[in-house]
Order: structure tokens, then sequence, then C-alpha cells
């Protein structure tokens, strides 16, 4: 059973940095996505960012909500298993609960597993 347990989240002010951390243990199959949803309260979850296992130690293929393009990075360190989401210039609409995600992608079927989530508020 895959865990995922996420780090990082706070306060912050407009224009500020965060930078969450999640760690995944247990056996998680080799061709995989990690990445972050959010969801703010009366929204929907949507995804934010996400990097695919690729070939090396730092993962492979990255993609971005238009809303946080050229502000967030992601990255991961397959060795430690562990995906990483660098927040800069956030602002008051980046407030929410971030999500973990680690999609198992196999020939016949995808598994999805979830962090506890953890809290980002940007706000003066």
């Amino acid at each position: 059973q895959v865990q995922l347990v996420e780090s990082g989240g706070g306060s912050v002010q407009p224009g500020g940095s965060l930078r969450l951390s999640c760690v995944a243990s247990g056996s998680i199959f080799s061709v995989n996505v990690m990445g972050w949803y959010r969801q703010a309260p009366g929204n929907q979850r949507e995804l934010v960012a996400g990097i695919t296992s690729g070939s090396t130690i730092s993962g492979g293929l990255t993609n971005y909500a238009d809303s946080v393009k050229g502000r967030f990075t992601i990255s991961r360190d397959n060795a430690k298993n562990t995906v990483y989401l660098q927040m800069n210039s956030l602002k008051p609409e980046d407030t929410a609960v971030y999500y973990c995600n680690v999609k198992e992608i196999r020939t016949l079927s995808k598994t999805d597993y979830w962090g506890q989530g953890t809290q980002v508020t940007v706000s003066s």
C-alpha cells in the first residue's frame, strides 16, 4: 500500500514563497505520474502540476495549470520517492488545500493515491 505524506504548507503574504514536499512510502509501480492538486472552499479539486517518472532520477515531463505557469515549479527525486512543489510569487487566489497525488499507470489500469492535504494560505 502506498502512503503519501505532505509537508511545507503554511501562511504567507502575497508575493511570498513556499515549498511543498511529499514523500511516498511503499511499492510504487515504475511508470507513474506524481502531482499536486488543490482545492479551495466551494471549488472542485484541480490539477496544479504533474511530473512523469521518466528515465532519470529527476523524472521526466512536466505540466502545469495555466494559472501557475512561470510561478510554480514541480520536481521529483526518484531515489527518495519524493515530489516537490516550489511556489513563488504567491497570490491570494492560490489559497487552498494542496494534495499530493501518485498515479500508477499500467497497461490496463490506473491507480490513484492521495495524501491527506496541506493548507496553503496567502493573505496580507
